[in-house]
């Protein structure tokens, strides 16, 4: 399992890094990315404490650990800036989060966060149809989400994608360990959303190339 999109204490999350990455290790996972909630101001304090545990938590735990963060409702005319700031600041993943059915975000997030240099859109909701091209254009990864509510809109965005020709990561936007899902149980959220297994495998894939493009994986 590679999940590149989880919370820890520096935002709304319930572990404390070592803790989250141990529970994951002990779930399968191979790698994970701790991409804590950010905006304009507390960027400049996660991410360099990310950063710093990355390497000594990869070691003792024999997977990759991964520091990106999450921008979050940050005003559309905002986020170009704040991508290249967290880039600057040793962001290795960049999500930024999308337009969820269950949430107040900003009308243009998505297409804001698509015109930039980012990773992943994460949960985008009912992503416009144009949007999604804009995303398989730039190859940027969209995000099929285990997280209750935000999984709501999965189905959308897996037809889209499969009609536009994007490209899909399956994350669990973990904030508790109680919502680390194992390799199977994510086939069968991707199943549930409509997937066949031979996508399920690409999108499986699609999550290590993003590593393997961070540079953490040879």
């Amino acid at each position: 399992m590679i999940d590149l999109h989880t919370h820890c204490i520096f935002s709304d999350g319930e572990l404390i890094p070592a803790e989250l990455v141990r529970r994951a290790r002990v779930k399968g996972y191979r790698a994970i990315a701790i991409t804590d909630h950010g905006d304009a101001s507390n960027i400049d304090f996660i991410i360099p404490r990310i950063a710093r545990i990355c390497k000594p938590l990869s070691d003792a735990n024999a997977m990759e650990v991964i520091c990106g963060i999450e921008l979050t409702h940050v005003p559309p005319q905002h986020i170009a800036g704040l991508v290249a700031e967290a880039r600057s600041l040793g962001a290795r993943i960049v999500v930024v989060h999308g337009e969820t059915i269950v949430e107040p975000v900003a009308p243009g997030t998505n297409r804001a966060a698509l015109e930039t240099d980012i990773d992943i859109l994460a949960h985008p909701g009912l992503i416009a149809e144009e949007d999604v091209i804009l995303a398989a254009a730039k190859g940027i990864y969209l995000e099929v989400t285990t997280r209750r509510g935000h999984s709501l809109s999965n189905g959308h965005v897996v037809r889209l994608a499969r009609q536009y020709g994007a490209s899909l990561v399956l994350d669990t936007d973990t904030h508790g360990p109680q919502d680390l899902v194992s390799k199977e149980m994510a086939a069968k959220i991707a199943r549930g959303a409509g997937m066949v297994d031979a996508e399920i495998q690409q999108m499986f894939s699609n999550s290590e190339a993003l590593v393997k493009k961070a540079g953490l994986i040879p």
